[in-house]
């Protein structure tokens, strides 16, 4: 089963005796894979001697391959196992998180536990009340046609939908020193959107952690935490074939129910700061882990092409952004404490409890934003 997930694989990871080894395939784009293996290393420091036996392939690509129409039926197959960083209702990849929580050598954008730390004391500039009464949105807008449509949305000289939004320019953001990308001092705007690039895009938690009103354009895919969020508790559901009225509605919304919003943004950023804390994201990797490792029907071994993996070694041989935020975010010592206890599984009752009080808040939202818009064309 494992070896069948090798078609897409970037690279396999072997844990024995709490050492990690990886045979690698195929380079990633930029150095998710390093920064994949770096994370898993640190959790192997963090909690040494604790993680068991292993092996897995892993897939650095945003966009989840496992279909699950092609794992069904009698005479189905059982499905690879593939790691990856998100997943969608109509696959089965493994959910792990992303290598930005180790830092993006590439865009200059910090790992994530001292980047928490900023974003928090960046909350803390401009109140909810004093920041501009718009949303907010600055991304690569060519990796997806729903990104192309969001700029639509930008004010003209004809129409103001209550949405800024910006197409980055990265070449020339690299140039200027990533001046115009600190993430710490874009929390400025009431209202911050978040829409997905080519599959989920890792500014989900950069975007809910600012104390904005996240306006979250429909998604399709998950990461490993988002299926936490709760509309109109967390964030504000915006329809993905109608942006621009949708996005209107809800700042006008908003600005017109002040203490709600910012109840809103403040939810979110609270979830963020104590739920996605790093001691978290790395019990998630553990149970993650252990729960896989418990499958497994073989004794993992060491492959003939593997290379042991060491956390001096690759600190050792990384240069300039790399190197200090791998010194960044390299985990001192073992946990003075064991990983948190895993609460049980939803029953089948309490999990659609869930679903389905998700489903009626985005249809009460869906309702208010109709009669918002009949009111419009009756007074026009």
């Amino acid at each position: 089963m494992i070896q069948r997930a090798k078609r897409t694989a970037n690279f396999k990871l072997v844990i024995v005796n709490g050492k990690a080894y990886v045979e690698k395939y195929q380079k990633s784009f930029q150095t998710r894979d390093v920064f994949t293996m770096w994370g898993i290393l640190q959790l192997l420091r963090r909690y040494p001697g604790q993680v068991p036996d292993l092996e897995l392939m892993f897939d650095c690509v945003d966009w989840p391959v496992i279909s699950s129409n092609d794992y069904s039926g009698p005479n189905a197959t059982a499905p690879p196992p593939l790691f990856r960083y998100c997943g969608d209702d109509n696959s089965l990849d493994i959910v792990f998180p992303d290598w930005s929580f180790w830092g993006w050598a590439e865009i200059n954008i910090m790992p994530w536990e001292v980047l928490l730390k900023d974003l928090e004391e960046g909350n803390k500039r401009r109140r909810w009340i004093d920041r501009a009464p718009y949303a907010y949105w600055k991304g690569n807008p060519s990796v997806a046609a729903t990104r192309q449509d969001l700029l639509k949305c930008n004010v003209s000289d004809q129409q103001d939908w209550n949405a800024r939004v910006y197409a980055q320019d990265w070449l020339r953001e690299s140039s200027e020193g990533y001046k115009q990308s600190d993430l710490a001092s874009q929390c400025v705007d009431r209202y911050k959107i978040y829409i997905e690039g080519s599959a989920w895009s890792v500014s989900d938690k950069y975007i809910l952690a600012c104390d904005s009103v996240t306006l979250i354009v429909k998604p399709r895919y998950y990461d490993f935490f988002t299926r936490s969020l709760m509309p109109v508790h967390h964030y504000w559901p915006i329809k993905d074939d109608d942006k621009c009225r949708s996005i209107k509605f809800a700042v006008d919304w908003g600005n017109s129910h002040k203490q709600k919003a910012q109840a809103i943004g403040k939810a979110a950023s609270k979830l963020i700061q104590e739920e996605l804390k790093m001691d978290y994201v790395y019990d998630y990797m553990f149970h993650l882990l252990n729960e896989y490792a418990k499958l497994l029907q073989f004794k993992p071994t060491i492959p003939r092409k593997a290379i042991e993996l060491c956390s001096e070694a690759m600190a050792c041989q990384a240069q300039g952004t790399e190197k200090k935020f791998m010194m960044e975010s390299m985990v001192k010592g073992p946990a003075v404490s064991n990983p948190c206890t895993m609460p049980p599984p939803y029953g089948p009752a309490s999990l659609f409890a869930v679903l389905r009080r998700n489903a009626n808040s985005i249809k009460q939202v869906e309702t208010w934003e109709k009669k918002y818009w009949e009111n419009q064309s009756k007074q026009s």
